[in-house]
């Protein structure tokens, strides 16, 4: 783990086969890194698992929370860190009584201080916030200002993740509002992986410093 207060939360390209293990290892390798999320859409889960096994030992040797996206049932079948829940993936409860009182669990809250409150009443271990800017990676359906991080970051301890759209350059604002981590996928993925790395990594020191 870092010493940075805002670490980087890396998450999975749609595509994880191929050569895209090696590209994680070189990630990681690249500077400190919380967690990466594995996030694929339309893949059976017995495939899905097949995929996440080289990357989970990736994670594990580089103590790297491995972080599944909306399913509890692959996080279960994977013996994961945690699961990351959207707004229509299931509870909070359910993913505690079959993960376990040790899984990191989040949930995705749009721009919604209700919805990040209920999470947290809830027991979950983070919420995320988004997105804050116009995403190549899904559609954005909903905009979140810098003043959500700064009013959850004054109110509550629970970590808060800023996500959409977040690079190097635009990064600095939800460093500065009070992000624990920041959650970026094309920003690393979409070119050199090491070098975004270390990109968002000096512009995270830089912001808070």
């Amino acid at each position: 783990m870092s010493d940075l207060a805002c670490q980087l939360y890396l998450i999975s390209p749609l595509d994880v086969g191929g050569s895209f293990p090696d590209r994680l290892a070189c990630a990681l390798d690249a500077g400190p890194v919380a967690a990466f999320q594995f996030r694929v859409k339309d893949v059976a889960e017995h495939d899905a698992a097949r995929l996440a096994e080289p990357l989970q030992r990736i994670c594990a040797d580089r103590e790297v929370a491995f972080i599944v996206n909306d399913s509890i049932s692959l996080a279960k079948r994977l013996g994961a860190d945690g699961v990351h829940l959207g707004q229509d993936d299931g509870s909070v409860a359910d993913a505690r009584a079959r993960l376990g009182k040790a899984a990191q669990i989040g949930v995705t809250c749009h721009a919604s201080r209700h919805l990040a409150m209920e999470a947290g009443e809830a027991g979950a271990d983070y919420v995320a916030f988004g997105a804050f800017f116009p995403s190549s990676t899904k559609d954005t359906k909903h905009v979140a200002e810098p003043e959500l991080l700064q009013w959850w970051s004054r109110l509550f301890e629970l970590p808060c993740v800023a996500i959409g759209g977040i690079t190097a350059a635009n990064c600095g604002p939800l460093v500065a509002a009070g992000a624990d981590f920041l959650a970026v996928s094309h920003a690393v993925w979409g070119g050199d992986e090491a070098a975004g790395v270390r990109a968002l990594n000096e512009a995270i020191a830089r912001a808070a410093g």
